[in-house]
């Protein structure tokens, strides 16, 4: 092989598998947490992350972001005491940070590890399954995240002196589709 030959496959060797790596935008997304106290059961609904995905080298690694504020209850009071016990003025996102091999795409259950970064702290939850469908072009995600109050080192507020369940499940159902 002559030299100019090999100097230029090594300069379009990075090129070319920079075209195969493929990324991925979330399009439409609801998430809800549930709070859970002997009174009376409420949850919060948001439908404001944005989230990304970029696969390479057969792994693909997504971010997911939501503004804490998004979060509608239905009761403003309660939202804005939400905002205060998270520490939404001073962490105003959730963020989600997960890997997924790229041949997992494809499957109708995957388990995945999340990062989730939520009030100043980190949670680290392990195989956590989601469920994937794929039509045409699209893939919807869907799940349910087994957060707890104390993973996010966050004291359960009270109502008339009894404190919510530590349990805040957090439901997921999203929509994405590649670039």
């Amino acid at each position: 092989m002559n030299k100019k030959t090999l100097v230029a496959l090594l300069l379009l060797a990075p090129h070319a598998f920079a075209a195969a790596d493929s990324q991925w935008v979330l399009e439409q997304s609801t998430l809800t947490y549930r709070v859970s106290h002997p009174l009376h059961q409420s949850e919060g609904v948001s439908h404001a992350a944005r989230g990304k995905g970029v696969c390479h080298a057969g792994q693909c690694d997504f971010l997911i972001a939501v503004p804490v504020k998004s979060f509608d209850s239905g009761d403003t009071n309660r939202d804005l005491h939400m905002l205060q016990v998270t520490r939404g003025a001073e962490f105003p996102m959730v963020t989600v940070r997960t890997r997924i091999p790229e041949s997992e795409r494809t499957s109708a259950t995957i388990h995945v590890d999340l990062d989730i970064e939520f009030a100043g702290r980190t949670a680290h939850y392990k195989q956590v399954p989601l469920q994937l469908v794929t039509q045409g072009n699209e893939t919807r995600i869907s799940g349910t995240i087994p957060a707890t109050l104390s993973d996010f080192k966050i004291e359960p507020p009270s109502l008339l002196t009894i404190p919510v369940k530590n349990d805040i499940p957090v439901s997921m159902q999203m929509t994405w589709h590649p670039l």
